[in-house]
C-alpha cells in the first residue's frame, strides 16, 4: 500500500466504551432540541454583539426589578444565560471531536480508494492470463459510464431587426 494516512484498529472493548460514552452523552443531553429548517429560519438570532446586549440587559434588569413586568421571568432568563455558558464549551469540544471523526473517515476512505485504484491498475497490467479477467471486469464496472445524452446544437441567435 502506498497511502496509509490512518491505521486504527477499534477492538470490541474500545467500541463498547465509545458506545457507552455516546449513550451517556445522549442521556445527559436529552433536552437538546432538534429544530426544523423552518423553525431555524424563523428564530431571532443572537450573534456576538447581541450576546453582549443580552448580558448587559441581565445587569440592567437585576438593578431595575421594580419596573419589569410582573410576568417577566428573570430567573428563567438567567437560567438561559447559565445554560448557554455551560453548553457552549462542551459543544465546542464535541464539534472538534466530530470534525476529527469526519477527517479520519475521509482519510480512511482516501486510503481505501487510493490503494484500491493502485491494486486495480496492477491487475489491469499484470493480471492478464492469471485467471482474474472476470474479477477485473467486475471491478471495472465502477468506471463504466452510461450513454451520454446527445448535446443540443447551439445555433446563433439572429440579430434583431432595427
Amino acid at each position: 500500500m502506498t497511502q496509509n494516512l490512518v491505521d486504527l484498529d477499534f477492538n470490541a472493548e474500545v467500541l463498547a466504551a465509545v458506545d457507552a460514552a455516546l449513550a451517556a452523552l445522549e442521556t445527559g443531553l436529552a433536552g437538546l432540541l432538534a429544530l426544523t429548517p423552518d423553525q431555524r429560519q424563523g428564530l431571532t438570532k443572537m450573534g456576538d454583539k447581541s450576546e453582549a446586549f443580552c448580558r448587559k440587559a441581565d445587569a440592567v434588569f437585576g438593578e431595575n426589578l421594580a419596573i419589569l413586568p410582573a410576568n417577566f421571568d428573570l430567573t428563567g432568563y438567567r437560567r438561559d444565560l447559565a445554560t448557554l455558558d455551560a453548553l457552549r464549551p462542551r459543544l465546542a469540544r464535541l464539534s472538534k471531536l466530530s470534525q476529527r471523526g469526519d477527517d479520519t473517515q475521509m482519510a480512511v476512505g482516501s486510503d481505501l480508494m487510493t490503494n484500491a485504484l493502485e491494486g486495480y491498475a496492477v491487475l489491469k497490467v499484470t493480471g492478464k492470463g492469471q485467471g482474474v479477467d472476470e474479477l477485473r471486469r467486475m471491478l471495472a464496472t465502477r468506471f463504466a459510464r452510461g450513454p451520454r445524452a446527445p448535446s443540443m446544437p447551439v445555433t446563433p441567435a439572429e440579430p434583431a431587426a432595427a
